[in-house]
């Protein structure tokens, strides 16, 4: 696996790059936004480490663009600790954040478990399984392409949107907690802030809803979480 982290922290790359390296990974690395972006673009890792704050291009336009050509996951670093800065990332389509200063090795954790809902599923001899597509009103769910069809429109979906919607698919009507989405993202062991499910929820709907703003598929149940339905009128 290769990761790439882009922060204009030398010290802080360098620490980072040692623990990677020492969990197997293959780490490359950039101290500005442009060469972060490129760098992503031109070698396609399978994970990007991300800071907010970079010279010549901020994190989030640098997520904003990755977000644009590729559904690579993306782990966000911040020193800021107002939530809204974290959502922001978020809803540009960052699978994870972690506010500075953190532990590397729950870097690496963190990146391992992201990985992990990237992989493709295996059946017991170790073979792919065959994809499986779910049809609902209408569009489809690849689920083994990670992808939402509607048409000729092809929507790629990131890790913890695909977690999010496959989740909420497989309990069909049943109204899920926030806490209950966060922990099958992966994400229960270290969001302390459920909100960050609704701005998944936000990013999710634009991709799969005909009119996000009148969701028919994934139904808000206020003051408990969310519930999947293709009952549709």
């Amino acid at each position: 696996m290769k990761v790439l982290i882009v922060d204009d922290e030398i010290r802080l790359v360098d620490g980072v790059r040692k623990y990677f390296e020492q969990a197997g990974f293959q780490v490359s690395a950039a101290y500005d936004g442009p060469s972060g972006l490129q760098k992503a673009l031109n070698e396609k890792p399978d994970i990007v480490v991300l800071d907010l704050m970079l010279p010549g291009m901020d994190g989030l336009d640098v997520c904003r663009e990755i977000r644009r050509r590729s559904d690579m996951p993306i782990i966000m670093l911040t020193a800021r600790v107002e939530e809204a800065d974290k959502l922001v990332g978020l809803e540009l389509g960052a699978d994870d954040y972690m506010t500075k200063p953190f532990s590397p090795r729950e870097l690496v954790a963190r990146a391992r478990t992201v990985l992990r809902r990237t992989a493709p599923q295996k059946s017991a001899g170790g073979v792919p399984d065959k994809p499986q597509i779910m049809i609902f009103g209408d569009f489809s769910f690849d689920i083994g392409a990670h992808q939402i069809v509607r048409g000729e429109r092809v929507e790629s979906l990131t890790p913890t949107e695909f977690d999010l919607l496959y989740v909420l698919v497989s309990h069909k009507h049943q109204v899920l907690s926030r806490s209950q989405l966060l922990e099958a993202a992966g994400l229960g062991a270290f969001e302390g802030v459920e909100k960050t499910i609704d701005v998944h929820m936000h990013n999710l709907r634009r991709k799969l809803e005909p009119d996000p703003t009148h969701p028919k598929y994934v139904l808000t149940v206020f003051g408990v979480g969310y519930r999947f339905t293709d009952e549709v009128a």
